[in-house]
């Protein structure tokens, strides 16, 4: 079993026959990912890659069922390309633009709480079930089936945990990269309950970041309802107070956004706090040795 995407999950590539759009939807398709079809406005009737292409997001539900969309689409056009899969009623909506302004995604989040649809991202590497499919950029090669649950603000952090829980010897059930902006769809704390239900995830790791509350919120959900071991990493212990850290979203703007707060509230919680990223996948292990 997976979250987000399964076998069933048929999708959709918003800005098909761009640069990236194409780069990334024939890395997806020789992935063995589902793509049906492509939407580009002012290109509908076409092919591309072997897929239809449309120009509307309805239409392409409409005659072939749709229901993921993975968006490569430039930042001054992709809230409008998320807002148009909120209207199609698109169940999960996955962007990976970065750079799309702050204002614009006040718009889409008021958007997303009206509606049924889950957005991931924006900024963010997607959503890869191993086995099952690839919805974004993430190397595929470096995943393997199984259960534990990865969920990252950081893409390449997602990357080296992966590699390191592949390695010795533990496969994931499903990695999510939520993003690093400021404002995104899903939260720490959204994919933290979707693991915890997951009947073939036995346990999570969390990497976040400094900056903002998503680490916290999710670490208290986790003392109090949390039902399987998670294991977390907070990147940024040197970063200096004030000083956007490569992502948007990571910039401390008090005491309990920086790292070493936000590992302490974790550890208070019961996640396992690694202290350094070369060590995810050791103590990850270790942990489900204990299970056992």
């Amino acid at each position: 079993m997976s979250i987000l995407i399964n076998k069933k999950s048929k999708i959709l590539v918003q800005g098909i026959t761009g640069k990236e759009g194409t780069f990334h939807t024939q890395q997806m398709i020789d992935y063995g990912t589902n793509i049906v079809a492509g939407v580009t406005p002012g290109k509908g009737g076409q092919n591309h890659l072997g897929k239809p292409v449309f120009n509307k997001v309805s239409e392409a539900m409409n005659e072939l069922g749709a229901n993921v969309s993975v968006i490569f689409v430039p930042p001054k056009f992709a809230s409008s390309a998320i807002i148009e899969s909120i209207d199609s009623g698109i169940d999960i909506i996955i962007c990976i633009t970065e750079g799309i302004p702050v204002k614009d995604m006040t718009v889409v989040k008021r958007k997303l709480s009206n509606s049924n649809s889950i957005l991931v991202g924006p900024n963010c590497p997607g959503v890869i079930s191993p086995g099952i499919g690839k919805v974004g950029i993430m190397p595929g090669f470096i995943h393997s089936p199984g259960n534990v649950g990865v969920i990252s603000r950081s893409g390449t952090l997602t990357y080296e945990a992966v590699d390191q829980l592949t390695k010795v010897g533990l496969g994931q059930s499903t990695c999510i990269g939520i993003g690093g902006d400021p404002i995104i769809g899903t939260s720490m704390c959204d994919a933290i309950k979707m693991f915890m239900k997951d009947n073939d995830t036995s346990a999570i790791v969390m990497i976040g970041e400094i900056g903002g509350e998503m680490e916290t919120e999710a670490s208290r959900w986790i003392k109090d309802n949390g039902t399987k071991p998670v294991i977390g990493f907070i990147a940024g212990k040197t970063a200096p107070k004030g000083r956007t850290m490569g992502h948007a979203g990571a910039i401390i703007g008090g005491e309990s956004e920086t790292a070493a707060m936000k590992m302490s509230i974790m550890k208070e919680c019961g996640v396992y706090v690694v202290d350094s990223p070369a060590d995810i996948g050791k103590v990850t292990f270790d942990v489900l040795n204990l299970q056992k």
